[in-house]
Order: C-alpha cells, then structure tokens, then sequence
C-alpha cells in the first residue's frame, strides 16, 4: 500500500515513516525543509530513516506543499491509497510574527493536498489538526463534542479551517478524512522550539528557563510513540457517513459524510512545575526559573477526553511522562553528545 507523508523531515511526520516502514508500507516522504529550527535536525532524521532496515520503501521529495504543481506530479506518478498530511507551519506564538508563513502553508498547502486527494481518488486523507482549536474553552476535558470557535491564535484558526475544508471535500467529493488534534507532543527527535527541548538544553548547560504565566500552566503531555501508533490504527479505519447523524442537534466531529474528528491525548494534565520537577529529576540538576506572564495566544490549560478515539482504534495514549522524559532526556545525550 503506498502512502504520501508530509512533513516527513518533521518530529510526528520522521516518527511515522520509520513505523510505517516497519509495517511494510511504501512511504513517500515529502517535506520543504524550512528553517523555522535548524535544518540539520530535519536532514538527521532524514538520514536515521534511511539507515532503516525497510528503507527501500521509501522515498524522498524536498517539496514544499505549497507547490501545487509539483505536488500535482508526485501524485500522479505514485497514485497514493493513504495520504498524511503532516505538513505545516508549527507553533503557536510565531503566528503572531508572521502571519502569513501560516496563510501559504496551512491554508494554500492544505488546499493543494485536498486538490490532489480529490484528483487522485486517495481512499483515507488524514491531516494534523490541534489541540490549540479549543481556543479559549473552560471546559474540561476538550472533547471534540464540544463548540471550537473562538481561536486566540491565527495557528488555532488555521487548524479550525483545515476541519471546515476537510469537510467541504468530504461533502462534495466522497473524500474519507480524519483529522487529530494532537496535545503537546514531546519525545526523542522532537522540536527545538518546544519546552522539553528548551528545558533540557538550558538546565544542561546551566541556562535560566522561560517559565510562562508564572509556572501556572497545565498541558496534557502526549508521547510521540503513542501519537504514531494512534495515527498508523486511524489510517487503516476510513470513515464513512454517520447515517445517525442529526443536522438539528450536529455533532461537531461526525457528518453525514465520510468526515471524523478525534482527540489524541495522554488524557493526565499535568502541571508545568511539575513536568520541570521531572526534567530536573532526569538531568539531576535543578533549573534556574525566570517567571514570566502568559504570552499571548497561548492559554493556561489544555486537557483532552480522548473516549472517542479508543471507541474507534481500540486505542488510546498511554506513556506517563517520567517514561516520556526519561527516553527524551536519553536520546538527546546521546544526539548531542553530552
């Protein structure tokens, strides 16, 4: 079964190839191999993936989504069954920066990867959403039931949009796809500019920490392993149309059409003192805290509900942090040699 990944050179998207290998798929990889973060970490998982022991079925394109006509081809040479779309420009406080790097990418490339799925007949098209699409709800858990239309970043609206132009597809075309709104993925290979990986470099070379809203943040920390696992269960389980679907009481993640949405979460909120306690407890080090106030677009507390989910995989995360922050804090010695 061949299937397309973008953001293949990316921390979710380098994760999933290497499983999908494992699974005997035959993975194309595509990724612009941006430098919103060092280019070297990207062309490093680039180069672990070709060193896997099924890496024959696997091929590389540095593409930017952006490129419809490109993209256009790859699609037409290969005839994906399965497409994942991985790529995206990434982070929540960088929107604010610049706007428009989220505009060409999550909006125009998400529109050109719907374009290809409808064009190609691709059978399952599942995207990234966020866990950021919750905007400003006080509600707790998310679950993917309740209303997400008051984003407080440009990324959150983004992701929102990507779900509204799933749908359209989904609607019009009989397109299968399946979004996840992930929730603050951390592990080996993961971004740099992401708060274990800022934690971990400053507290090793004895750096002060950024820590925002004065400590009074709660995240539900997702290993990337159970991330992967969850995505490869989904990939397999196209949806088709919910034939109880009421459009008088509508369920904002089902349709009448071939369209799901679920929450991929570790589903225990931890608090951010303590997920810098364990850091601390791994290095052996204490950190050096600047307390700061929240920045904006960012909020204090995110928690998911993921029964939907493991309703339909059979599935759900599961990895504590400490087991997390351990195989984290291992890989990165190793990688840089610390």
């Amino acid at each position: 079964m061949k299937i397309i990944v973008t953001g293949s050179a990316g921390f979710i998207g380098f994760h999933l190839c290497e499983k999908l290998l494992e699974s005997n798929f035959e993975v194309i990889g595509i990724d612009n191999i941006n430098n919103y973060y060092d280019p070297k970490l990207k062309n490093a998982r680039l180069n672990h993936i070709k060193k896997h022991s099924n890496s024959k079925n696997f091929q590389f394109f540095k593409v930017d989504i952006k490129e419809k006509n490109v993209l256009n081809e790859i699609f037409n040479n290969f005839k994906p069954d399965i497409v994942v779309n991985l790529a995206a420009q990434a982070g929540v406080r960088y929107s604010i920066e610049n706007p428009s790097a989220y505009i060409e990418s999550n909006l125009v490339g998400f529109s050109n990867i719907l374009e290809c799925c409808r064009a190609f007949k691709v059978k399952h098209l599942v995207y990234a959403s966020s866990s950021s699409v919750y905007g400003g709800n006080t509600k707790f858990p998310f679950s993917e039931n309740d209303s997400v239309d008051h984003p407080v970043s440009l990324y959150a609206a983004t992701k929102k949009s990507n779900e509204l132009m799933a749908h359209t597809y989904s609607h019009l075309y009989d397109l299968p796809t399946t979004g996840l709104r992930f929730f603050t993925v951390y592990g080996p290979w993961g971004r740099p500019d992401m708060a274990l990986f800022l934690f971990t470099e400053a507290i090793l070379t004895k750096k002060p920490i950024k820590v925002f809203n004065h400590g009074k943040m709660i995240r539900d920390f997702t290993y990337v392993d159970d991330v992967v696992e969850s995505i490869e269960k989904v990939i397999k389980k196209p949806p088709s149309g919910d034939k109880f679907f009421d459009a008088q009481k509508p369920n904002p993640s089902k349709s009448w059409a071939p369209y799901r949405l679920f929450n991929v979460g570790n589903s225990n909120p931890t608090s951010l003192m303590d997920y810098i306690g364990e850091i601390e407890n791994c290095i052996g080090e204490e950190a050096i805290k600047s307390f700061m106030p929240i920045q904006p677009g960012d909020v204090p507390q995110t928690s998911s509900d993921c029964l939907e989910l493991e309703s339909w995989i059979g599935y759900r995360p599961k990895t504590s942090i400490e087991e997390g922050i351990k195989k984290f804090i291992n890989w990165y010695r190793r990688f840089y040699e610390i």
